[in-house]
């Protein structure tokens, strides 16, 4: 059981870190003192585009890392 939650917790630091890569920064620059959005907050593709899917993997891989390494931690 032991070996089967090491290979979780590399398995999900891997994907984690990755997904923290490729995901883009939020600053916009001086562009969000003018209003300018280039991205829609509602519409047909919300929840859908890469951003989002990347948003989903992180906070997934990081729940499944928290839990892993906790459970061998008690161990």
């Amino acid at each position: 059981m032991t070996t089967f939650f090491s290979i979780l917790v590399l398995a999900s630091s891997l994907s984690l870190i990755i997904s923290v890569v490729l995901q883009e920064s939020k600053d916009d620059g001086l562009g969000a003192l003018a209003g300018d959005s280039s991205a829609p907050l509602w519409g047909k593709t919300r929840g859908k585009s890469r951003e989002d899917v990347l948003k989903r993997i992180t906070v997934i891989s990081s729940v499944i890392f928290l839990i892993s390494t906790l459970f061998l931690a008690a161990q």
